[in-house]
This record gives C-alpha cells, structure tokens and sequence, in this order.
C-alpha cells in the first residue's frame, strides 16, 4: 500500500488540489491522507471550502497560524515530519507558494519520503516576495517538479533541475474553475448584495508585502475613490486586522463606491468574479482563475509569476493609485473591445487534465 500525504493550508491550495485529491482517492494500492497545517484557519476561508467540495475529513490539523514565517515554518516542519515517519509516508503532495509547502518540502526530506511539489517552476523574480524564495526552495527539494507550463519548465531547467524530476502537466485551477462554475452559477451573491452582472469590480488584496504595508493600503484606498464604478471587497483577515492597525479602516467603509464584505465560499466567489467587469487583485490564483472565465486582471504588484496572462487576461500595474485608477477607467471605456478579445484567447495554463497527468505519475510502479 502506497501512502501519499496531501498538505494544504489555504483556500486557493484546497481549490487546486482537490481534484487531484478524488482522482487519488479511486486509485487501488494507494492511501491518501489530507494533512492541514492551519495557516489560513479561518471558518470561511477553510472549512467552507472543504464542504462545498465534498473533500474527505483530514488525518490532522496541526492549527499553526501564527508567529514569523521562519518561526511557522520551523513548527510546521516538526509537527509534519513527526506525522510522516509515524505513518509511514511515501509521498508528499503539497501546492504552490506558501509556508505549508516549503514545510511539507523539509519534513518530507526528513522523514524519507518523495516530495511532489505542484506548480512547480513559476518565477517571479522579485525576492523580496517570501512566495519567491519558498517557491525556489520547494523545487530544489521536489522528487516530482509538475510545471504548469512550457514558462515554468524552462524556469526549473535554467535552475539544473533534472530532467527526469520535471513534468509539464498544465495547471490544476483549469479544472478546478471548469467543474464548478455550474454549480456557481446555483450562487444567490449577486441578488444577496443586490449587484448586477458586468455592472462592478470585484477587488482582493491579501499578500504580506503588499497589506503590511500602510503606504501600499493607502494607495489602494485612493485608488478605489477614484474608480467609477461600484467596487466589491471580499476582505481577507489579514487585510482587515491591517487596516485597523493603521487606522484606515473606517476611512475604508466611508468610501462610497466601495462594498467590502466578508470572507465567501468558493462558489460565491467564482460567481461573483465571474459576473464582474473586471478584477483588481494581488493573487496568483485569481490570474489563472480568470483567464478560465475571461476576466481582465488589474495584478496589484510590481512582478507577477503568471506572465502568460499579461496582455490578453491582465495588466501589471503596481501599487500606485493613479495607475490603479487610470488602467480602471482604461478599461471601463474599452470594455466591449477587450470583452471579444478575451474570448478568443485560449487559457494559457492547459486543457483540464493537469489532475489526472500528475496522479498517473504519481501512482506508476
């Protein structure tokens, strides 16, 4: 019996994996284990998830939110390793970016088993992001480096990964988009928040460089002042704990064109994202998401690990309001034009079956 420990510990990691998680689970000869770290342990942004995707209830929690990234990191890896060696893991599948993974990447090493690192290869090449530099190491360590595109690939080869440890495979959000917006569709957000379709942004804003930084919530606040047009905020705990220590956030909710609600489920989301004109964000998830339901992307930072959206699905526009606000208007006039021409666009990150191509490498003899 082949044991293979899935790790998650945020919304877009439980999105991405989980059909690749029900495609392990059918598989004979092999043992799947859903492992949570915890680092985004919030109702809504968890546990809403896992229940609206019908995902098995996990081995553990280990309930590890807090602390710097090095002290996270550092309790994660203790806590997986130990979990590991105890049930005898030969493979840990871990997604993307963040602390979890670069956890599941070391404890995995330790404890003897093969690491599968799942979107592997993507490259900002800002360091001062802590996502680059958790990125760059969980590759170094990946038995199993399953890119999502021809980009990434070339990135892990500049990077002397073996060839024989990189798989192009396309990315795991396509599916994952594709298999719920019908279900996404059933969603009442629209009607709860009385909006109507392609008649409002919708904006996040959740990464560490971007909403510790009071000087980058300022220019976004001003920013939104200066959009005209309605714009929704599905706001991030971090996000909202941030404008309250600087003070900003009751400017923020007398802000008249802006909605800011709370944490959603991930078929409210897609509906809401997915009716809107456009979106202004500092995701990476949300760049490959709405490339699947063409929607043009303002990208809220300086870099971007998704190039293949730029142009066709996105622009990069940074953390300045009168950029912010400039590129809004750009493309509230221009709408009709670049509406038609994303829907000649093929998403840049695969056909649908990144998901059934990895568990097929995963589950050889």
């Amino acid at each position: 019996m082949k044991r293979i420990a899935v790790v998650m510990g945020t919304r877009p990691e439980i999105i991405k994996l989980a059909g690749l998680i029900r495609l392990l689970g059918k598989e004979k000869g092999i043992e799947t284990m859903l492992v949570f770290t915890g680092q985004h342990y919030d109702y809504n942004l968890f546990n809403v998830f896992m229940l609206e995707l019908r995902l098995p209830k996990a081995e553990i929690n280990l309930g590890i939110s807090g602390g710097s990234n090095e002290q996270q990191v550092a309790a994660m890896k203790q806590r997986l390793s130990q979990f590991f060696s105890e049930k005898e893991v030969g493979i840990v599948v871990a997604e993307g970016d963040t602390n979890s993974v670069l956890a599941a990447g070391l404890a995995a090493k330790e404890a003897g088993a093969e690491f599968a690192h799942v979107e592997a290869g993507l490259r900002s090449f800002d360091e001062r992001m802590p996502e680059e530099k958790n990125r760059i190491e969980a590759d170094k360590m990946a038995d199993y480096a399953f890119a999502p595109t021809k980009g990434a690939v070339k990135n892990l080869e500049s990077e002397a990964i073996a060839d024989d440890r990189i798989f192009l495979t396309g990315n795991t959000i396509v599916e994952a988009v594709q298999n719920n917006l019908k279900k996404a569709s059933k969603s009442g957000i629209l009607k709860k928040l009385g909006l109507k379709k392609e008649k409002y942004a919708v904006l996040t804003a959740h990464r560490q460089e971007y909403v510790d930084r009071k000087e980058c919530l300022l220019e976004l606040l001003s920013a939104v002042e200066k959009i005209p047009l309605q714009v929704v905020f599905p706001m991030h705990p971090r996000t909202m704990k941030n404008l309250e220590k600087f003070g900003l956030l009751e400017r923020a909710r007398e802000i008249n064109n802006l909605k800011i609600i709370g944490p959603i489920g991930y078929f409210d989301f897609l509906q809401l994202a997915g009716s809107s004109m456009f979106l202004l964000s500092d995701s990476g998830g949300i760049q490959e998401e709405a490339s699947v339901y063409k929607k043009f992307v303002i990208v809220l930072r300086d870099s971007t690990e998704r190039p293949e959206i730029l142009g066709k699905f996105g622009s990069l526009i940074g953390y300045h309001a009168e950029k912010i606000a400039l590129e809004s208007k750009r493309i509230i006039h221009d709408y009709p034009k670049i509406k038609a021409g994303m829907r000649k666009e093929k998403c840049p990150f695969g056909d649908g079956k990144a998901s059934e191509r990895i568990v097929k490498i995963l589950c050889r003899d």
